[in-house]
């Protein structure tokens, strides 16, 4: 007769003592990296991750999981521990021991893409808790829409630094605003910063200031399982948002830096590292889990399996029109139909001479596009009558209801950027914020992780230059438009009319790996383009508008947006004088730049003469003007004035460009 089988138990304690050691162990491997966090937040992470949380390691894009973000992203051991413990596949011991290495999954901080089970990219702190905003706001709005196919949570592990960065307080106060309760935080509360005691520079109630912005709000001790557990139950029947502030000790089990600032982002170092290994009564090698802690943790990696077979079963009882809706929305693939919409408006507009803004262009092209594509959502900054971007397809959200299509972000730039990149990462919608240009500076971290993310995440930024006149210059962007093309992957569109706005708004939709961003004008602009055609000419970023006259061209003038026209009129000009000049639009210097060698050469053209126009600093124009080429454009701040009268006084004309290319020649 067989001895019977030994059932081994495997405590609480054993499984959150795996993550600890494992984010030791590859820190110090590497000489570098944060074990403090994973080994303080360890036992919250164990109750998520093993009672709580809806996953199943082997589908980490499961639709329906419940979202896991780590904010605090310098704790990544904690969420690489996890991933191998719970069984992602491509998360192996291996991959650990190359913690921070070149080509490993296992980097700094997390990264979207990079490495399977990653929600979001975190590490500049605050950006993930507003990253789950939106995660949070997208599950609410997809349920709405589809019913409950679409019923899972969003929880945030944040960190002291994370609710000090002002980034906090903004989405704080949009997700308590908008009610988003499947949304829970778990603050880290070690009260330890690089600097040492959190004391030395931050004294606020955390519990009180989320109760202020209408959340639910409690502090516990962070190492109590029972009361963790207990906690997230509470926190997911609540009406509101919720945040369990855990008090914890950094570096939890370290001999001498426990509760420190040694144990935030130090290699602990082989004498403390086997002190901590007695501590947590450990004694395993480096990287080692015993095999009954692991086939521990492997069971609870398994947990939702049975809840993803039912949804998927579910999945297949909609009725078939409605599941394939959802399914090409969770794909990211564009209506069947968008090509023909955007054809038959481009049809429409090549008929209309009206001089129009491309802010209230980009609003007739939404009145259209709004209906053909239900999965874009718009909003606006506080700037809803300037931006130009709610139309009658896109009603309102709030708190009641989840089932429009336009977002009120009140003045909170920042957290409506990083909102609407958890947006896009939920999967769904694409999603489109608005401000105006000058305070995409506001947005710039969360515009930067969008990029580096690749995600289709839009932003409408309107009163793009000098041209908005009278604010004067603290609104008027002169050098932003060269600080968003210095972001790589990061489009930057600045069309010219009616016809280049719409196509933009179709580059940017169409555009999956990339966000993008529509710098639109305040005042009227003629239509440059009159003849229809199918082909999107914006797509090389760069086309000509209109070929020189009467022999080989002598002037090629490039300019962007508003100053298409002004370039336009400098080329009569010049035919006026004798001197053949050709105009190009650059709606996207980004595409323009990204095209291969010889098409770029053929759109820059043979022209001694180059002229770059635009109503900003010349930075990044000379990729296409060369070192030699002239520039009209700005070269300080702009003044307070209506906007005619500002171009006349800064030089960007028609007569300035002729004039420079006439001296220019003349040489």
């Amino acid at each position: 007769m067989a001895a019977p089988v030994t059932q081994v138990t495997v405590t609480h304690d054993e499984m959150a003592n795996a993550i600890r050691v494992l984010a030791m162990d590859a820190v110090e491997k590497a000489k570098s990296g944060h074990p403090g966090l994973p080994m303080g937040a360890a036992d919250l992470a164990t109750v998520l991750f093993t009672k709580v949380l809806k996953y199943d390691a082997a589908a980490t894009d499961w639709p329906d999981r419940d979202r896991f973000v780590l904010s605090a992203g310098h704790g990544s051991m904690l969420l690489y521990a996890l991933l191998y413990l719970t069984g992602e596949k491509s998360m192996t011991i291996a991959e650990l021991q190359r913690f921070r290495q070149l080509g490993s999954i296992t980097p700094g901080h997390p990264e979207y893409r990079h490495t399977p089970g990653v929600e979001t990219t975190t590490g500049p702190l605050g950006q993930g808790l507003a990253t789950a905003v939106g995660m949070a706001l997208a599950e609410r709005m997809l349920n709405a829409q589809f019913g409950t196919i679409v019923d899972h949570h969003t929880y945030v592990i944040a960190s002291d630094g994370d609710l000090m960065e002002g980034i906090s307080q903004e989405a704080i106060a949009i997700a308590g605003h908008l009610r988003l309760n499947r949304l829970i935080v778990f603050h880290d509360e070690n009260h330890i910063s690089i600097d040492g005691p959190l004391s030395l520079a931050d004294s606020v109630d955390q519990v009180k200031r989320f109760q202020a912005c209408n959340w639910n709000a409690v502090r516990i001790d962070g190492h109590d399982q029972a009361a963790i557990l207990r906690a997230i139950r509470k926190a997911q029947k609540s009406e509101k948002p919720s945040l369990i502030a855990c008090k914890t000790t950094i570096g939890f089990g370290m001999p001498t830096r426990a509760g420190t600032s040694k144990a935030h982002s130090d290699a602990p170092g082989a004498e403390e590292i086997a002190g901590t290994r007695r501590n947590l009564n450990w004694p395993y090698e480096p990287f080692v889990i015993p095999e009954p802690i692991l086939a521990a943790w492997r069971k609870a990696g398994k947990r939702g399996r049975g809840r993803r077979k039912a949804w998927l079963s579910a999945l297949q009882l909609l009725p078939t029109g409605e599941r394939e809706e959802f399914e090409r929305r969770l794909r990211g693939d564009l209506p069947a139909s968008f090509s023909e919409v955007v054809t038959d408006l481009k049809r429409k507009l090549a008929e209309d001479s009206t001089l129009i803004a491309t802010r209230k262009a980009s609003q007739g092209v939404l009145e259209v596009l709004a209906k053909a594509v239900p999965e874009l959502v718009t909003g606006s900054a506080d700037l809803t009558p300037s931006n130009n971007t709610k139309v009658a397809a896109t009603p309102e959200i709030g708190p009641s209801s989840y089932a429009g299509r336009y977002i009120h972000w009140g003045v909170r730039e920042h957290g409506m950027a990083a909102a609407v990149n958890g947006i896009a990462l939920h999967g769904g919608f694409i999603p489109s914020g608005a401000s105006f240009l000058t305070f995409s500076d506001y947005c710039r971290p969360a515009l930067r992780l969008a990029a580096l993310m690749g995600i289709r995440a839009i932003e409408v930024f309107t009163h793009d230059s000098i041209g908005l006149g009278e604010d004067g210059p603290t609104h008027q962007p002169v050098e932003h438009l060269a600080a968003l093309r210095a972001i790589p992957n990061l489009l930057v569109f600045r069309p010219a009319d009616q016809t280049e706005t719409l196509e933009c708004w179709q580059l940017a939709l169409e555009a999956k790996t990339s966000p993008s961003i529509l710098a639109l004008t305040r005042q009227n602009l003629p239509p440059i383009r009159h003849a229809f055609t199918s082909e999107n000419l914006s797509a090389a970023g760069a086309y000509e508008v209109a070929p020189a006259e009467g022999g080989p061209a002598q002037v090629s003038i490039f300019a962007s947006g508003s100053e298409v026209s002004l370039a336009l009129d400098a080329r009569n000009l010049l035919a006026a004088r004798g001197i053949a000049a050709r105009v190009v639009s650059v709606p996207c210097m980004d595409l323009f730049l990204a095209q291969d060698h010889d098409t770029r050469q053929k759109i820059i053209g043979g022209a001694p003469i180059r002229i770059g126009v635009e109503a900003a600093v010349r930075q990044g124009w000379d990729a296409i003007i060369g070192e030699d080429g002239i520039f009209i454009g700005m070269t300080g701040f702009g003044a307070s004035a209506p906007y005619l009268d500002l171009y006349k006084h800064f030089k960007i004309t028609p007569e300035a460009v002729a004039e420079a290319a006439v001296r220019r020649r003349n040489g």
